[in-house]
């Protein structure tokens, strides 16, 4: 049967053909052929409108012209089915990227799956959760970063997070981040994760940190100690992430030698664990509870196994274990020597330690910024950079920012002459002069951003966690509540959820309690926004005074709380502080790139929204401010304002400030009609320096934004103390704002 020849044009969307001639110049054949048409090709047209067409060949995507198309004549195919080779199925593997804390978990995460992470928070859970992929040849790993935890107990949140992903979702290989300066404190972990089932592959990262302390370790020796892989790397210079992705997948195939060692307990504690192990074998199904970790759990104490292993067996055996644990109470300390005994059984002919004359660097840059004549003033002086860093690059680049708004306003100026006033002033002055003057923060907030992350990278928030913790035990808390206060700084919301990691329910109320005198990054872009246009060469003077009356009312309220409801709580600090290192681009970078496009979002959805509705509110019923419904409103409460030198137009800036800190410049943009001059030229003419400054004090301490208030709400679970945090607030940025108003006149401002 002959075939019948058609143009390629006649072929619709979605239909194939075989390519029997192609016509034209030697040119025009020659440049087909090299993008994979040519004859006896197959080619399949994915779409065709207005004399554009495009077409799939060779597995490629090729956009043609009516002329190029009108040369190429072809039969109809129908769809290849069985003679098409199918490509090799995908095999999916689940890794557990698992680590104590500062050892680069983070690093390596991002190198592996870069944008294609999705960050989340555990089911149920306030600990952030994240999960990527990585492709490689035929295989797809999908990832995810288990939250950083010391050990496998069920203290905390993250330990728990941690062994349940483990034992209920039994992943297929399990990446352990092993700092090699710290290498037998990271090798407990080490020791709990060998008794969950799944293979382990160790990398060892930090080398050249260890090196730098004068620690020498031998991979070779220590993986045939261990008797299981380890994969040498330095992730900051994304040395050793192809041999561990290759480790992890010889691994998963079997293909690469794996024999654990297993960590035991104390030689005089050995028949109690194999009286329990009997016991746990015989009268328990503990379904994917391995039965040597079970054993080990319940001498050491852990309330959730010992709760689990009594609900299921019988009453003589519950009895039997009763009594074995209480005959040996020193049963933990069994299993931690155990532990210790086996670290030390593995290190030893692997690590070497070179004597170090000379203090290292950490020590070093510790005896200055860790001691406590120098630590406070020097955490305040980090800050006061930080706010100089911001006026001298950012504010430059916010103006920038704010003339190509006023630009865009005037580029679209002639689409909008016949539409009517209304729309006009919608457009113009609600969307683009208040979510526009919000947008203009960027510039001021990656640099908040990036300043931070960076201080978090190479290991000072930790000291700052530690020099606090003097000043904490004042107010009835220790270091440990600085962190949550800490992350403030960027966003209350997290900072909330984090308190999550105080064991005390009186200590983590506290601290909940005076998170919102953290003044986070929006109302930090505020103050820098309004500062330098009110007070000029004052501006940083200005803002790091408001920021330290931040920190003093947050002490204040802190001790009378404290005085109150803590009086006989004890307040113990250990943690971590890590070594100084180089910081990580590219997990700054992934840091910057998440909160602006997080910042991005809220001005293009929420902030926007807002503005709108501000400006309708300011333009109904009769299109004047003076009568409209804000303004009728904003007046009923402006008595409020006149002993804080407030206008109502102020009045209502604040109170749309607690939707999103942003809101309030938004929303002095629509009230005070942002044109060509720009909100930071307009400002100085409308409002005092009296009054800005009690503005930005009230704004500084008064009641946080609406999605902050929630998460108070969800994570304090007391009313009383929920509505006591709202109403001290109120009092405060009241009163404090009274007290700037006077101070400011007094001043002669």
């Amino acid at each position: 049967m002959d075939e019948e020849l058609i143009p390629l044009s006649l072929l619709k969307e979605g239909e194939e053909g075989i390519v029997r001639s192609v016509q034209g110049g030697k040119g025009l054949i020659s440049r087909l052929a090299s993008m994979g048409i040519s004859q006896n090709a197959r080619i399949r047209v994915l779409q065709s409108a207005g004399g554009r067409f495009i077409v799939e060949a060779a597995d490629a995507r090729i956009a043609l012209g009516w002329f190029e198309v009108s040369h190429i004549e072809v039969v109809r195919s129908h769809p290849r089915r069985e003679e098409t080779v199918p490509a090799p199925e995908r095999r999916r593997l689940l890794v557990a990227l698992a680590g104590q804390p500062n050892v680069g978990k983070s690093t390596i995460f991002n190198i592996l799956t870069g944008l294609s992470q999705h960050v989340g928070n555990w089911p149920g859970k306030t600990v952030e959760k994240k999960e990527g992929t990585y492709i490689t040849e035929n295989t797809e790993m999908h990832i995810t970063d288990l939250p950083g935890t010391y050990s496998l107990s069920a203290f905390s949140e993250e330990e728990r997070i941690t062994r349940d992903f483990i034992l209920q979702n039994r992943p297929d290989v399990i990446a352990l981040l092993i700092n090699a300066a710290s290498l037998e404190r990271s090798l407990y972990l080490l020791s709990e994760l060998l008794l969950l089932g799944p293979p382990v592959v160790v990398a060892l990262n930090m080398l050249d940190v260890a090196e730098s302390s004068g620690i020498f370790i031998d991979p070779a020796k220590l993986r045939k100690s261990l008797g299981i892989p380890v994969v040498p790397m330095i992730a900051t210079k994304n040395s050793g992430i192809n041999d561990l992705v290759a480790k992890i997948l010889a691994t998963a195939d079997g293909e690469e030698p794996y024999h654990p060692v297993i960590p035991g307990v104390s030689l005089d504690h050995e028949e109690v664990f194999c009286e329990l192990l009997d016991l746990i074998h015989e009268h328990v199904s503990l379904e994917s509870y391995p039965s040597d970790w079970v054993a080990i759990k319940l001498m050491e104490g852990d309330g959730e196994i010992s709760k689990m292993v009594k609900d299921r067996v019988p009453d003589f055996v519950r009895e039997r274990i009763n009594a074995l644990l209480i005959e040996h109470e020193d049963a933990l300390r069994a299993v931690v020597n155990g532990r210790y005994a086996w670290i030390k059984a593995v290190t030893e002919k692997a690590v070497f330690r070179k004597r170090m004359e000379e203090v290292l660097l950490t020590d070093r840059i510790d005896h200055i910024l860790t001691r406590p004549v120098w630590g406070i003033p020097i955490l305040l002086g980090v800050f006061a950079l930080i706010f100089l860093l911001t006026y001298t690059v950012g504010f430059p680049l916010q103006k920038m920012l704010e003339e190509a708004v006023v630009n865009l306003g005037h580029s679209l100026e002639p689409l909008f002459l016949s539409a009517p006033p209304w729309l006009k002033g919608l457009v113009f002055e609600g969307v683009i002069g208040g979510a526009g003057s919000v947008l203009t923060f960027l510039p001021i907030l990656v640099i908040f951003f990036a300043v931070l992350a960076l201080l978090e990278d190479v290991g000072y928030m930790a000291r700052a966690a530690f020099v606090m913790d003097r000043f904490m035990h004042l107010i009835g808390l220790h270091g440990k509540s600085f962190m949550p206060l800490c992350l403030g700084f960027g966003c209350n919301v997290p900072a909330i959820m984090g308190a999550r990691i105080l064991e005390s329910r009186k200590a983590r109320l506290l601290t909940l309690l005076l998170i919102p005198f953290v003044p986070c990054t929006a109302r930090l872009a505020v103050l820098t926004f309004m500062t330098a246009a009110l007070f000029g060469q004052a501006a940083a003077l200005v803002s790091w005074s408001l920021l330290t009356l931040n920190i003093l009312v947050l002490g204040i309220v802190g001790m009378a709380a404290s005085a109150l409801f803590l009086k006989d709580e004890q307040t113990p600090f250990i943690m971590e502080l890590p070594l100084y290192h180089k910081p990580n681009p590219r997990t700054i970078g992934m840091v910057i790139w998440n909160r602006s496009l997080s910042f991005v979002k809220k001005a293009g959805t929420v902030i926007v929204l807002v503005s709108m509705v501000i400006w309708l509110l300011s333009y109904l019923p009769d299109g004047r401010l003076e009568s409209s419904l804000l303004a009728r409103g904003g007046r009923l409460l402006e008595p409020l304002g006149h002993p804080l030198g407030l206008d109502w137009k102020m009045v209502t800036a604040l109170l749309t400030s607690i939707l999103a800190k942003e809101n309030a410049i938004a929303t002095l943009g629509v009230l005070y009609g942002v044109g060509d001059e720009g909100l930071v030229r307009l400002l100085p003419s409308v409002i005092s320096s009296a009054s800005g400054l009690s503005f930005l004090v009230v704004l500084m301490l008064f009641v946080p934004c609406a999605a902050t208030v929630a998460v108070m709400r969800q994570e304090m679970k007391d009313r009383r103390w929920f509505y006591l945090s709202l109403l001290l607030t109120l009092v405060i940025s009241y009163l404090g704002g009274m007290g700037a108003y006077r101070f400011a006149l007094w001043l002669g401002l």
